[in-house]
């Protein structure tokens, strides 16, 4: 192949990746169907694996599907909420002004992956929804940007800043009073966030991944960019007189309405931090809560608040009804036995130097069907954490290695992007292909490290 012609094929890791498109262009489902043929997969497995019965996993699943409603409601109320902050006037000047400091294509993939593990070091919601807008609005300043590439590198970001963020799910739970502090103690976040291993391991994967996203260019040809005719359009400035008449339209023009109930929230807000500290703080109603109650001041008058939620419901349409069936999955993972019995076999098979390699694949594993790492945990701790003790085996990276399997395995699980393609107006196959690429290098990179660790730390 000649320079031209190489260079009209993009560059060689682009043509790498297009090697995942067949997959996403011919085999990946809409993301409901994904999680549907899931759970027949696991009703067919407890059934014939595990010697439970047919009625048995038909409970499991109905209990696990209700277990998930307030998660269900939370996730769906994050993507309106998020959404219609990320749509405000205001934000979308202020995330155009901060393109602007920006002008060339493989800055502009720098500074979203730089920004990306920052947001997800504060909280994995707010990295989640902002991150895709950050995207939105540099493509609509900086062309030659494939914008379906830039939500995929992105998303990663939020799943790999998880693995050194002092918010994570299990980093914070071990950290405090749980459920096996009787056997390993309170694990500060010295011990498991910021230990030298997963440092070396989180440094590596993040370098590799932001230089994979800067190097990853199309040709000209098959760019798709997000053009700003595309964009969701901006709340548009009211009119003088747009609630001048009647005292019901006037209520619903108050602003000093708005102004009361968004400084109540501001002042919870500001108490909350005060009492508890930012990072102990950041659970994800909270974050919620933060989204729902800029809006008041970005929407100022009840009328427009209002409007913008009616315009950003449909966004949450995939969340809502996707997130109890994998609830259901869930149940019938944990309650008949198969989520402990892949557990249990790699843990069998394992040493010292090879059960964080073998965590870090049964993690992976179970994530797909368990896709909660609080969930997972509670399946899967208390057997990985007797492992480590009965072999000797660092118990910090143990666990280091259950997140990354845990994370890894999101890139392939669709439940987490669903919010993300929402806001954007995307589906999964336009981004499914480049997700399973980095995955691919995630696995081989963190099973090589893995492995290595054990021998010289």
């Amino acid at each position: 192949m000649s320079l031209m012609d190489m260079e009209n094929a993009g560059s060689p890791l682009w043509r790498l990746s297009k090697k995942f498109d067949f997959a996403a262009e011919r085999i990946i489902p809409d993301p409901l169907v994904f999680c549907m043929i899931f759970t027949v997969i696991i009703f067919g497995a407890g059934v014939l694996a595990t010697g439970n019965a047919p009625l048995a996993m038909a409970q499991y699943w109905y209990d696990g599907i209700w277990s998930q409603a307030a998660f269900a409601f939370q996730m769906a109320f994050m993507v309106v909420c998020c959404a219609v902050t990320a749509r405000s006037a205001q934000v979308s000047r202020g995330l155009d002004r901060l393109a602007r400091a920006v002008q060339r294509p493989a800055t502009a993939v720098l500074m979203l992956m730089v920004f990306g593990y920052l947001a997800s070091f504060v909280n994995w919601a707010f990295a989640l929804i902002v991150t895709p807008v950050l995207a939105m609005a540099l493509s609509q300043r900086i062309r030659g940007l494939h914008f379906p590439m830039l939500i995929a590198a992105g998303y990663s970001t939020m799943i790999l800043g998880q693995c050194l963020s002092p918010t994570g799910t299990i980093f914070a739970l071990l950290a405090g009073d749980h459920p096996l502090a009787e056997k390993i103690g309170v694990m500060p976040q010295t011990m498991t966030t910021y230990n030298p291993a997963n440092i070396v391991i989180w440094v590596l994967l993040a370098g590799l991944t932001t230089l994979i996203a800067m190097r990853t260019r199309p040709s000209e040809a098959e760019i798709v960019e997000f053009r700003r005719d595309h964009a969701p359009a901006p709340e548009a400035e009211p009119e003088p007189d747009e609630f001048a008449g009647s005292i019901a339209d006037r209520l619903n023009g108050s602003r000093l309405l708005m102004w009361a109930i968004g400084t109540l929230g501001a002042v919870m807000i500001a108490f909350t931090v005060a009492r508890n500290g930012l990072f102990s703080s950041l659970s994800l109603s909270f974050v919620i809560f933060v989204f729902l109650i800029a809006n008041f001041f970005l929407y100022n008058t009840p009328a427009r608040f209002i409007a913008a939620y009616r315009d950003n419901l449909k966004l949450a349409t995939d969340v809502m009804i996707q997130f109890p069936f994998y609830g259901g999955i869930a149940g019938m993972m944990a309650k008949s036995g198969l989520a402990t019995a892949i557990v249990g076999f790699f843990t069998s098979i394992s040493t010292a130097d090879t059960l964080p390699f073998f965590t870090y694949l049964s993690s992976s594993l179970v994530n797909l069907f368990i896709p909660s790492q609080g969930g997972q945990w509670i399946v899967q701790g208390g057997i990985t954490v007797d492992a480590a003790l009965q072999t000797g085996a660092d118990l910090p990276l143990i666990v280091n290695a259950f997140v990354y399997g845990d994370q890894a395995t999101n890139l392939l699980q669709p439940l987490y992007v669903i919010p993300a393609l929402a806001v954007v107006g995307m589906r999964l196959r336009d981004v499914w292909g480049y997700m399973a690429f980095l995955w691919c290098i995630w696995f081989a990179v963190t099973s090589v490290l893995l492995l290595a660790i054990p021998a010289f730390l």
